[in-house]
């Protein structure tokens, strides 16, 4: 009986102690890049969004949509539960496709609120935004490609997402 309740005791503090938990925030950006393919660019404490932007990435490369010609971008505030910000659970995404490359850059919103979530994401995925190419129809087929790709990962993460658009996108 003692052997029981010792061993039952073992094997809760042994769990508790050494139980696997969530990947702490980093504190610095991350980037990753696969040379020709993408690179992903995440502010500080935004580490945990890296699987939900590498299943965007499987659909998009499931729906053999070529990336090689035309550029697109897009815009999004994400819900997720799993990414806790300064903000609560949402964080900024822009994707943007230039030259062949997929780019992701992921954001924290600043204070201002919802409205101001547009303007933050373009600020910080400026380098990428200037001289943006005039679209196209093989632009707008990739936008589409794109959203759906977002969409499908979302539902499957259960993770909510709005698409940000401003008066020149609409």
């Amino acid at each position: 009986m003692i052997e029981t309740l010792t061993l039952i005791t073992l094997g809760v503090l042994f769990l508790v102690f050494f139980r696997p938990g969530k990947t702490p925030p980093l504190e610095s950006q991350l980037v990753i890049e696969r040379p020709g393919q993408y690179k992903i660019t995440l502010a500080p404490k935004l580490n945990l969004a890296q699987p939900f932007i590498e299943a965007i990435i499987d659909r998009l490369a499931k729906s053999n949509v070529s990336t090689q010609h035309g550029s697109a971008r897009q815009f999004f505030a994400v819900s997720d539960r799993q990414v806790a910000t300064a903000h609560g659970d949402v964080y900024l995404l822009a994707i943007i496709v230039r030259g062949g490359m997929i780019h992701f850059v992921g954001s924290q919103p600043v204070s201002g609120g919802p409205a101001n979530y547009l303007e933050t994401i373009k600020t910080n995925a400026k380098d990428l935004l200037e001289d943006f190419p005039v679209s196209d129809e093989r632009s707008k087929a990739l936008e589409d490609s794109l959203f759906g790709a977002i969409r499908e990962a979302s539902g499957e993460r259960g993770i909510v997402v709005e698409q940000l658009k401003d008066q020149a996108d609409i």
